[in-house]
């Protein structure tokens, strides 16, 4: 396969899964995490090689957001939406009554050298502001990096995941709010 084909397979693999209920871990290769207990809400995040898991309660009401190329072994029960990540989507949606859920995925293929730099900035970033992060070795093509940064507000929480992965320079970056309403 070549390398435009495996970027376009890659691209192709990944997709948001929105679930109204909460996942379990050992479904998923978890390498770092964060909880966040505050006021009426609790959220807790994980970072996966190459993608995330994050859940928002509130007040009985769960939403769950995943991003992964997994492709097999995942629950079909309590999925609200889901679709591919390639390119740029947004999805806005009320989980029940009391959240709401709004989300943007960007997908960008760079060079090497535009790769390196991204790689580069978002770690030292991730770092700056302690964000949980994993990094990995891919052994046909280089340095990977999943992240997940989150801002705590009184109602809300504002998440940022940047997802790295060195076959054929594939950036993925989501920007999600959940908000007890």
């Amino acid at each position: 396969m070549n390398s435009s084909a495996k970027v376009t397979s890659l691209l192709q693999a990944y997709r948001l899964v929105l679930y109204k209920r909460a996942l379990h871990p050992e479904l998923f290769k978890v390498r770092n995490r964060l909880t966040i207990v505050h006021g009426q809400y609790e959220f807790e995040g994980w970072v996966l090689p190459g993608g995330h898991v994050m859940r928002f309660q509130h007040e009985g009401g769960c939403v769950t957001e995943l991003i992964t190329s997994q492709d097999s072994g995942l629950p079909e029960r309590g999925i609200s939406a889901a679709f591919p990540c390639a390119g740029e989507r947004d999805h806005e949606q009320m989980i029940g009554e009391r959240i709401k859920y709004v989300s943007t995925v960007q997908t960008e293929t760079l060079s090497d050298n535009l790769y390196s730099a991204t790689y580069k900035e978002l770690l030292d970033f991730a770092r700056e502001v302690d964000a949980a992060a994993h990094t990995w070795v891919d052994p046909e093509a280089g340095k990977c990096a999943s992240i997940l940064d989150v801002q705590r507000h009184k109602r809300e929480i504002h998440a940022q995941a940047y997802h790295l992965l060195a076959a054929g320079g594939l950036v993925l970056r989501s920007q999600t709010i959940f908000e007890h309403v």
